[in-house]
């Protein structure tokens, strides 16, 4: 029989299946980009080359040089749908054959729906410094299986919010150049859990639930070269070590298991999100035409392990890899008050295949948009955009086992597939200008 003194070791090698973040987002992975209806209009092709505060997460130089203050607010609701199936998963119990692993076999649109709020002011100290402030949400979902689902030992329920605050500020040294810097200010929550296996088939499933949350810092830095004609950015925006302290909670283990049941409090867990090196341009091609591209590098490697403090003490293997994202669109002036734009976006998962698991359906996709201006009058404009994201199908077969490492490890053989995901993104927005 298990005594307490395996709890730590139980509660770390179940928590090795479990607390992975993912989603079918707007961007990838779980980075949603739709920080500005003006710039989900044209896929985000043109954000770190752009001016303004709907500009400032992408490139803190944005607002060097302006004149006028301005507030924008928007929000984005994001509809994913896609299923999440199985192809044969097995589950080996000690000193027991391989068998179905049961349950459900589709999971549907087990990402749930959501609104991403954002904000930006600037405020300009002369006509060469300004200040500004950016909030927004950038590592944020929601996921949520059934009980009974096929991938309930992998993942059951998530929800993940993190809120952004970047203070900056823009120089313009000469008339052609804006360089800009900030902080990035960043609470993280997490609540995560899925179910166990117990020894016997029979046996109703036990449960794992770990919650935390924590504050920590990271860094923006851009610049911008400009004339009448062509606009030039370029920003990087570090990595985030974020440290979350909380409670980790094992129930329902019955027979030989029943001792590993445990209420932890003050478990800590680490885990990095990916640094942003971005590159754009925006070219005024003719008096109403202005075309935008931009290139994003995303360090995804960052996010390699996610640390478990004591008493638990391991790193949980992610294994993600760096990825890259590129767009271009357009952006077109029908009259002094009225800009349509649309474009066009690639973006490449940094999930491997072979260590995909069903807390992390991610895929590469495309994004396709349109969206407009309305200029209402001087000081107020608003932005509507309208996206689709297509997934491509995706394994999902990352090897799991609960208990591993003691006479109880009960590896978990996955074997399934995203299937038919989609997302539309619908965003808008207000600019007022004073």
């Amino acid at each position: 029989m298990f005594s307490r003194v395996t709890t730590p070791l139980l509660a770390a090698t179940a928590v090795a299946g479990t607390i992975g973040f993912a989603g079918i987002a707007h961007a990838q992975a779980f980075y949603l980009e739709a920080q500005s209806a003006r710039g989900a209009g044209r896929a985000f092709s043109g954000e770190v080359a752009d001016t303004g505060p709907d500009s400032l997460w992408w490139n803190p130089a944005s607002i060097a040089g302006s004149t006028d203050a301005e507030i924008v607010a928007t929000a984005s609701l994001i509809l994913p749908s896609g299923n999440v199936v199985d192809h044969g998963t097995q589950i080996a119990r000690p000193g027991q054959a391989a068998a179905p692993v049961g349950g459900n076999a589709t999971s549907r649109n087990p990402i749930e729906r959501g609104v991403l709020p954002t904000g930006a002011v600037s405020v300009p100290l002369s006509n060469r410094i300004a200040l500004g402030l950016t909030l927004t949400s950038p590592y944020s979902f929601t996921t949520d299986y059934d009980a009974d689902s096929w991938a309930r030992y992998s993942a059951d329920k998530t929800r993940l919010r993190t809120y952004d605050i970047q203070p900056s500020i823009a120089v313009a040294p000469t008339d052609w150049l804006r360089l800009g810097a900030g902080l990035n200010i960043e609470y993280a929550e997490a609540t995560l859990s899925n179910a166990l296996p117990n020894l016997l088939a029979s046996l109703p499933d036990g449960n794992q639930t770990l919650k935390g949350n924590g504050w920590d810092v990271g860094w923006s830095v851009g610049a911008q070269v400009h004339n009448d004609q062509v606009t030039i950015g370029l920003s990087y925006k570090s990595s985030i070590k974020h440290h979350l302290t909380g409670n980790l909670v094992v129930s329902g283990l019955l027979g030989s298991l029943a001792g590993s049941n445990m209420a932890l409090s003050n478990v800590t867990a680490t885990f990095s999100t990916p640094w942003q090196a971005i590159a754009g341009v925006r070219v005024r091609a003719t008096n109403r035409l202005t075309l935008n591209a931009q290139a994003e590098a995303y360090g995804w490697n960052k996010f390699d392990s996610i640390t478990l403090g004591a008493p638990v003490n391991t790193a949980i293997p992610e294994n993600y890899k760096d990825s890259w994202s590129l767009a271009g669109g357009a952006d077109y002036a029908l009259s002094p008050t009225l800009t349509v734009r649309a474009g066009v976006q690639r973006v490449m998962t940094p999930t491997r295949d072979g260590q995909r698991d069903a807390r992390v359906p991610d895929s590469n996709r495309w994004n396709i948009t349109t969206g407009a201006t309305w200029r209402m009058s001087r000081h107020f404009a608003i932005d509507a955009a309208a996206g689709y994201v297509a997934f491509a199908d995706a394994s999902i077969d990352r090897t799991t086992a609960a208990y591993a490492g003691t006479a109880a490890q009960t590896p978990v053989l996955v074997s399934g597939e995203l299937r038919d995901a989609h997302a539309v993104v619908l965003s808008l927005g207000g600019r007022f200008t004073f």
